[in-house]
């Protein structure tokens, strides 16, 4: 049987793209999935296969959110209203205790702070109303005060990122980016998911199969940054379960910038097309690119690399965006982006003028090896010609 590609977008050359993707649904007829890919600012691939999910449904997109945040964060350093070698402390006076004084925002937004989570973790209310969980970490003790250590900061950075927006800007980060980032360029990525968009929202649906669960010590570095001790809030009480986090309508309601975004493939590709080479509409109109050279430079530049302290895991950031690298080759040496624990992925590529959103109806692993990240290398080989 021959899987329906339904594609409302295909240049030609992204063919054996589409044909990858759709490989997907025949091998496994649970699969669904969601990719669009622009180049140049010009919309080349928008397709989706599978029963689960359609052209403009929308899901949660969990750390792709924490993409968007960064971008907040790029928007306003271009505009000086945030400086990346001020102290965090400039702008947020109460965060200057415990040997945080120093502490840099380059620093604390690429993941260097040490402050992944607290004992006894955050509850749904102090994430959700963030200035609760700024509160706290403004007067936590870092684990380590040393150059060169980071480890991922799952559900920290978003609040780290929303507390300097309302330090510096005076704004919410979901406000500015609402105002402007996705409102002037109708993008289907929400920070705050309203209620009559709802009908298009599908839940996350959670893997058919997997290995078994590891143990997480919820005191050591990871359980703090998985926020472990507390879990999350849902209709049915307290979970620890990952994927149900943006099936919560009090989650996509707040659009928590750590894990709250909602978005299908093409608001996650437009997006990062609006901030880098800008984009041509469905009605024809070009979209200038909200970011200069100078600030994406900046922003998507390593800033560290190693050996993750809490997964021991491979890994590289810049100022909030995942960096490439040989363990998760997502893009070029110039590519900026961010995943997300359902294996979402969204990212721009200045090499390749690419602005990439991928997105699976179940969950599944990330990574190079996983279907989005065979979706982002073949991409890159169909325009070398190989």
């Amino acid at each position: 049987m021959t899987t329906q590609i339904n594609a409302k977008t295909l240049d030609r050359r992204f063919a054996p793209v589409a044909e990858l993707l759709a490989s997907y649904a025949q091998d496994d007829p649970t699969y669904s999935g969601q990719l669009a890919i622009y180049q140049h600012g010009e919309l080349v691939v928008d397709m989706h296969v599978g029963d689960d999910c359609s052209d403009d449904s929308m899901t949660g997109v969990f750390s792709c959110s924490k993409g968007a945040g960064a971008l907040v964060m790029a928007l306003l350093v271009q505009e000086g209203v945030l400086e990346l070698e001020a102290t965090v402390a400039e702008y947020w006076p109460e965060f200057a205790t415990a040997g945080k004084e120093a502490m840099t925002v380059a620093q604390l937004l690429s993941h260097q702070g040490g402050l992944p989570g607290v004992e006894g973790g955050f509850t749904q209310e102090e994430l959700i109303d963030s200035q609760l969980a700024a509160g706290i970490l403004a007067a936590a003790q870092p684990l380590w005060n040393a150059p060169g250590i980071f480890t991922y900061h799952a559900l920290s950075m978003g609040v780290f990122m929303e507390e300097l927006a309302r330090r510096a800007a005076q704004e919410s980060l979901q406000s500015i980016f609402e105002r402007r980032m996705r409102a002037p360029h109708d993008i289907d990525f929400y920070l705050g998911l309203p209620e009559s968009l709802e009908e298009r929202f599908r839940p996350v649906l959670k893997a058919t199969a997997g290995d078994e669960a590891q143990f997480i010590d919820p005191y050591s570095t990871l359980g703090l940054a998985l926020n472990s001790t507390a879990g999350f809030v849902g209709p049915e009480g307290p979970s620890f379960e990952l994927m149900d986090v943006p099936n919560t309508r009090a989650v996509r309601e707040a659009g928590l910038a750590a894990i709250g975004g909602v978005a299908n493939a093409h608001g996650l590709a437009t997006l990062y097309a609006a901030v880098t080479t800008g984009f041509v509409d469905a009605s024809g109109d070009e979209h200038a690119p909200l970011l200069t050279a100078q600030t994406i430079a900046a922003v998507s530049q390593d800033r560290v690399y190693g050996f993750d302290r809490a997964s021991g895991n491979q890994n590289a950031f810049g100022i909030g965006f995942m960096k490439a690298h040989a363990g998760n080759d997502f893009g070029s040496a110039r590519a900026f982006g961010h995943d997300g624990a359902n294996a979402s992925l969204g990212y721009a590529d200045p090499a390749y003028g690419l602005a990439f959103g991928y997105i699976p109806s179940r969950a599944e692993a990330g990574g190079t090896g996983s279907r989005g990240g065979r979706l982002s290398v073949l991409s890159r080989q169909v325009l070398l010609g190989g």
